[in-house]
């Protein structure tokens, strides 16, 4: 008797597993449901170690502050009179360090699972926002708007607009070149490289001919922080977070199916091509809104998702969450050291992470073939 196993498209089921005669799960399903039981271990002990990890980095800087005194003082903001707290207290905690924390995991989150979905439509294991150059034409935009004054939105926004505008631009020319026919992801990459380089060129001679004043600006917000972050810009960035990731998630299992190739996808009647566009797109929007407030940040979306790979494997179901939360579970390390290693001077996130991101990256490389586990 023909056996099947079990899996699922969105909206459809296929009974695909192997049974015995007597009808008993066989061993095959036994050691498939195993796997996918440890995968979903492994994605709640990735959500305990965020919440775990906010709630100790929370207490670390040049206030002592206890666990305790964070969650009376959270308490305390939406129960007031419950608990004795001083008002110092609550604005360092509540104005200062619970947005920083909040920002480290929504950035993290989401530049992680932009990098994991855009190696997979591209096929390529260097494909993120950085190595694509949108983060590049973000700081020609903040780089445009400090020394010519020339912007999309006036107001505290006026560098955001700028940096949204031109992440976006660049978004379009790599989606431009993943529509036309014979566009490689190789020839994407290479064509995100160029555009680093160029937009690095102009932020060079722009930076050449600024004031100090300007200069200063620019250079802040190419090293990559999330200091500036305030509740206004979490809700923001929250709302963008929450409609993408949802979207991209919806095409986990077409990108199963792409990594395999084209044809194959297919002949399984996925539109490569159109799935390739919408998840591009999605990605980009998202991408440039978390890179306008932010600046530079590099190498989340690169580590995170092969971070994920070698523990879970390339089912992008498991995957895009994993990848999401390595991401966050990294910067907002990053995040501690760079407020606490030089305190009270405050290091540029984009700098721990880079310091962090690279010897990875490295030892990625030097270690050849990759093993992944429960695949």
């Amino acid at each position: 008797m023909k056996g099947m196993t079990r899996g699922s498209v969105p909206g459809k089921t296929f009974d695909t597993t192997k049974r015995t005669r007597t009808g008993k799960v066989s061993k095959a399903e036994e050691a498939q449901s195993l796997v996918t039981w440890k995968k979903g271990l492994f994605l709640i002990i990735l959500a305990v170690i965020i919440v775990v990890a906010s709630a100790v980095i929370i207490t670390i800087g040049p206030m002592p502050i206890t666990i305790p005194d964070v969650y009376c003082t959270l308490i305390d903001k939406f129960v007031p009179g419950v608990f004795s707290i001083t008002q110092s207290m609550a604005n360092v905690i509540w104005q200062i360090r619970m947005p920083r924390i909040l920002g480290a995991v929504l950035v993290g989150f989401g530049l992680a699972i932009c990098g994991c979905v855009m190696q997979a439509v591209l096929k390529n294991p260097l494909a993120s926002p950085f190595t694509l150059g949108i983060s590049s034409g973000a700081q020609f935009g903040v780089s445009l708007a400090a020394v010519f004054g020339i912007t999309i939105l006036g107001g505290p926004y006026f560098l955001i607009g700028n940096a949204c505008l031109f992440a976006l631009i660049c978004s379009g020319v790599i989606i431009a070149l993943s529509g036309m026919k014979g566009g490689t992801s190789e020839t994407m990459i290479l064509a995100g490289v160029a555009i680093t380089y160029l937009f690095q060129a102009a932020n060079q001679l722009f930076s050449y001919i600024a004031n100090d004043e300007q200069r200063t600006i620019m250079s802040v917000w190419g090293m990559g922080s999330i200091s500036g972050l305030n509740w206004h810009s979490i809700l923001l960035l929250g709302a963008i977070t929450v409609i993408c990731v949802p979207l991209l998630f919806s095409k986990a299992w077409d990108l199963n199916l792409m990594t395999v190739g084209d044809e194959s996808a297919k002949s399984m009647g996925v539109d490569s091509n159109r799935i390739r566009l919408f998840v591009m797109v999605v990605s980009s929007i998202l991408v440039s809104v978390l890179v306008a407030f932010v600046g530079v940040i590099g190498f989340i979306g690169l580590v995170a998702p092969h971070i994920g790979r070698m523990i879970l494997g390339s089912d992008h179901r498991f995957l895009i969450p994993a990848a999401g939360g390595i991401g966050a579970v990294l910067l907002l390390i990053a995040d501690a050291i760079s407020v606490n290693l030089f305190a009270p001077t405050v290091i540029p996130t984009g700098i721990i992470m880079s310091m962090i991101g690279v010897p990875f990256f490295l030892y990625l490389i030097l270690r050849g073939r990759r093993k992944e586990y429960w695949s």
